[in-house]
């Protein structure tokens, strides 16, 4: 068994957040030495699942629904339109990159005289629009 101490110096974690975990579900203590939680050892390959999951952009409830009572269990279609998400914004943020360093770089007296850089103002905005409606629906 592993106290809390050791777990988040291994994982990298401040105490807080193995007990916020364990508010949430996702790690479960197994005892106490005095008022300090202990876990099993296994805690720390469900807590580089929790961070490999949170890397990827899963939130901590859909990570939570991972674990079952036999072990993690990942669902393989989730997983494919995850990294179908993360494609869609590497490709966003690439267009965006090639952007950029066109205005670094653009001749144009003006930025806003450059036709390149105007196709990347109105990403930007039609960007920013969408992100606003989808919070007002949601």
């Amino acid at each position: 068994m592993l106290d809390i101490g050791i777990v988040a110096k291994h994982a990298g974690l401040p105490a807080s957040t193995l007990r916020f975990y364990e508010e949430k579900g996702l790690i479960e203590s197994v005892g106490r030495k005095g008022l300090r939680r202990l876990f099993d050892e296994d805690v720390l390959d469900r807590l580089a699942l929790i961070a490999l999951g949170q890397h990827a952009g899963f939130t901590l409830d859909e990570i939570a629904a991972m674990f079952t009572s036999k072990g993690p269990k990942i669902d393989r279609e989730q997983l494919l339109e995850k990294a179908d998400q993360l494609d869609r914004t590497i490709k966003k943020l690439e267009a965006m990159s090639k952007g950029l360093r066109h205005a670094a770089k653009c001749s144009a007296p003006n930025h806003f005289e450059c036709s390149k850089f105007q196709r990347l103002l109105n990403v930007a905005t039609k960007s920013q629009q969408k992100r606003k409606a989808g919070k007002s629906v949601k």
